[in-house]
């Protein structure tokens, strides 16, 4: 590899107060859920609502995910300043969202199984305090609904804890469906119905939370940058002769990477075709952290490497 120029632009500090909104909104949210999970937990027993039961287990999965993102958030912040960790522990924070898919798949599947043995022995069910929960459960889905909903637009961690808390929140009204239907009709086949419903609902949005995340896992170039448009531009900026080794990936939320390697010609000033670049990555294509090495024409070698 020749000897180059490089430069590494990154934001940071940008990430770290990112990281502490998303904490406190996050600690709140978790504070609310955990308080109620344990009176779902103990309502769905008393009441022997699978609907009810199916509703509490989501939300614990919601306050274990939501557990294991408050942890990812502040050993990342925590270990920034640790020499040995070049990258940190950002990654953390995409292996929680991970966990957080098996874990509503898990619950999914587990309330489908449950409700279909239901349908042949249908449990009698307590409408009366099962509606009376599932109330409350709304309520208390709905404020931490609000509480993340901005933050899952810029974090795959707190998108992970939202789409928890989303699909708690539609469990929550098919409760309540069903328990105002029991009242009235005593068919008690609408339970393990809604417990149906909500798995079915939970699953697709569990899938598309866990590819994510595998997908960053991976290295894959980000779904929204075009590499062939990342190559082009970087291909013309004036002196430049050719761009290869180009890498693209996602460290973690809002916050992508790149390498390449840009051959210039003999004159060319490196310093000013660093600065394009810089430019060009980070307003056309949202890359505020790359690391360029340029080389002269007439040097050969580094074109050779494939990976």
């Amino acid at each position: 590899m020749s000897g180059g120029h490089g430069h590494d632009h990154g934001h940071g500090h940008g990430a770290v107060r990112a990281g502490s909104r998303h904490q406190r909104r996050l600690t709140l949210a978790f504070a609310v859920l955990a308080v109620f999970m344990v009176v779902e937990v103990v309502a769905g027993l008393a009441t022997r609502s699978l609907a009810l039961l199916s509703d509490a287990g989501h939300m614990f999965t919601d306050v274990l995910g939501m557990g294991m993102a408050l942890a990812a958030v502040h050993l990342a912040d925590r270990d920034r300043q640790d020499a040995t960790r070049t990258f940190g522990l950002y990654r953390l924070e995409i292996l929680a969202a991970l966990a957080n898919a098996v874990l509503l798949f898990g619950v999914a599947v587990y309330v489908l199984v449950e409700a279909v043995r239901r349908f042949d022995d249908p449990a009698e069910v307590l409408s009366g305090p099962m509606l009376v929960v599932a109330l409350l459960g709304l309520g208390a889905n709905i404020v931490a609904f609000l509480l993340l909903r901005s933050g899952s637009k810029e974090s795959l961690n707190v998108e992970g804890a939202y789409l928890e808390v989303l699909s708690d929140t539609v469990g929550s009204v098919g409760v309540i469906v069903a328990a105002v239907v029991i009242s009235i009709t005593d068919w008690t086949w609408v339970d393990p119905l809604v417990g149906v419903a909500i798995g079915v609902f939970i699953l697709p949005r569990t899938w598309r939370l866990g590819a994510k995340a595998v997908r960053i896992l991976v290295q894959a170039a980000p779904g929204h940058i075009d590499l062939d448009a990342v190559r082009a531009d970087l291909g013309g900026i004036g002196g430049v002769v050719d761009v290869h080794d180009l890498h693209v990936w996602t460290l973690t939320s809002d916050m992508e990477v790149a390498t390449a390697h840009l051959m210039v010609g003999v004159g060319t000033d490196h310093h000013a075709v660093l600065d394009q670049a810089r430019v060009i990555l980070s307003d056309n294509h949202r890359i505020d952290h790359a690391t360029l090495q340029i080389e002269p024409d007439d040097h050969h070698g580094c074109d050779e490497i494939h990976w």
